[in-house]
Parts: C-alpha cells; sequence; structure tokens
C-alpha cells in the first residue's frame, strides 16, 4: 500500500505562525435564573396523586418464605361444626320453618281458588308459540331470518305496490299549480303590453348571434401565451373567461327554452 505524503508546494516551505483563537466570553442569559424559579413554581412533588400515606415497612421486616400462606390456625376460625369450610357464609344459619296448615292466615283472609285448576285451565287456553321462520344459508347451519332475507315477495303483496306514491302526487300536484299561476301571469302581463314573446326565427338569430361572439372570444383565448407574466395579461385572461362563461349560460338557456318573452321598455 502506497503511503500518503503531502503535496509539495512552495508556500509549505516557509513556516507560518501559529494564530492563537481567542474565544469570546460565553453568552450567559440574565434572566436564565428568574426563569429557573419560575418553571419550578409549576412544579410540585405528588401534586395530582398526593403524598403517600401508608406505612413504610421498616429493613428489619422484609419479605421471607412462606410468610403469606394461610396457616392451619388461620382456616379453623372459618370452620363449622363438622370441621369444614362453609360454601356460604350463611350456611350455618338456618331458615325459618314451613307454616302449618292448621295455622291462620296473615290478614285473616281465606281462599277458596286451586291454582292446579288454573294452570291446568291457562295451559290448555294458551295459544302455542309459533317458531320465527328462519333460513340455513351454509353446510354449517348459520341462520338468519327469512323474513329480512330477500327470498319472500314481501313488498309486491302490499297493497300500494305499483301505485305512485303520494308525495309525487302531492309534488306533481305543487308542479302543476305554480305552472298554471305563471301562466296566468304572463297572459295578464301580454294583455296590458309589458311583454311580448319573440318568434323562433328572432330566437335562431340572437342565438346565432352568440355562438359567433363566443367563436370570436374563443379564438382570442386560445391565442394567449402559455406564460402569463404580466398583470395586464393576467387580467385580460380573466376577463375573456368571464365573458366566455356569461356568453355559454346565455347559449344554454336560449337552447333550453322555445318559448322566450321580452319585457317592453
Amino acid at each position: 500500500m502506497k503511503e500518503s505524503h503531502p503535496v509539495e508546494n512552495l508556500y509549505n516551505l516557509i513556516p507560518k505562525e501559529k494564530v492563537e483563537v481567542v474565544k469570546p466570553p460565553r453568552y450567559i442569559s440574565t434572566f436564565s435564573e428568574s426563569v429557573k424559579t419560575e418553571e419550578q413554581k409549576k412544579k410540585d412533588a405528588c401534586r395530582t396523586m398526593g403524598p403517600a400515606k401508608v406505612k413504610v415497612p421498616s429493613p428489619k421486616e422484609y419479605l421471607q418464605k412462606h410468610t403469606h400462606e394461610v396457616t392451619m390456625s388461620q382456616k379453623s376460625a372459618f370452620l363449622n361444626s363438622a370441621d369444614k369450610i362453609p360454601r356460604c357464609l350463611d350456611e350455618g344459619k338456618k331458615r325459618p320453618p314451613v307454616p302449618l296448615h292448621t295455622e291462620h292466615p296473615p290478614m285473616g283472609v281465606y281462599s277458596n281458588k286451586s291454582f292446579i285448576k288454573t294452570n291446568v285451565a291457562e295451559a290448555v287456553m294458551a295459544v302455542p308459540k309459533k317458531p320465527q321462520p328462519m333460513l340455513v344459508d351454509t353446510k354449517k347451519g348459520d341462520k338468519l331470518l327469512l323474513e329480512t332475507s330477500g327470498l319472500v315477495p314481501k313488498y309486491i303483496k302490499k297493497k300500494d305496490y305499483g301505485s305512485t306514491p303520494e308525495y309525487l302526487v302531492k309534488l306533481n300536484e305543487e308542479v302543476m299549480r305554480a305552472q298554471e299561476e305563471y301562466d296566468s301571469y304572463v297572459k295578464q302581463r301580454l294583455k296590458m303590453g309589458a311583454m311580448k314573446e319573440i318568434s323562433d326565427e328572432e330566437r335562431q338569430t340572437v342565438l346565432q348571434g352568440l355562438k359567433k361572439n363566443w367563436e370570436e372570444l374563443n379564438h382570442d383565448y386560445q391565442g394567449l401565451s402559455v406564460v402569463i407574466d404580466t398583470p395586464a395579461k393576467k387580467a385580460y385572461k380573466e376577463r375573456l373567461e368571464k365573458e366566455l362563461t356569461k356568453l355559454e349560460r346565455d347559449i344554454q338557456a336560449m337552447e333550453k327554452h322555445k318559448v322566450i318573452y321580452i319585457a317592453n321598455n
């Protein structure tokens, strides 16, 4: 491997003096102590949970083996008379005895009702519960309701199936009423001479003029430069776009409406 040597240079023949760089004093903020004080005011030990109020274990009472296991002396406190641990806490307590048939009722009210016969009659007269129709759609027995599965002709059996909904009937009536009011208003204005209907020839002439104007503006718009780098070019482009949009709206309105009324000024 070749040893690396510094490149020979005439400037390296003259020894250079080492310039000691004097570092400026380190900047220390004059507000550092006040900032630390303000920050320390916001922090408190155990602020949210509070100080621990438990007895601190003594170092001499450290955890030893088998200290938490229950011994026989502790189990004997729970044993019953048969020296067995009861299954519940009330196992040793006796329940009150069943009242005798010779005892009088508490309120002195007697009843000759036979609950056995009543239950038999209710069982005979009860309507058997019908099982809900289900559909099994997988080999593993997954079931779903038959009514909501879409296999039962539910909607075609309705009384109003195939008829026009009520809201559409009301909507059609409102549209017809509005059209009648508009026609009556137009007739009244025509009689007064405030409006007149333009002919189809006039409408076609106006439409052709609008389309011709749109073509001229569109030709100017297509001839704009690719880069809009001056305010004047930007304003000119925006003006052309507004005029084209307005002409398109007017052309669409003229083509859509065959009957057009204009006011007599």
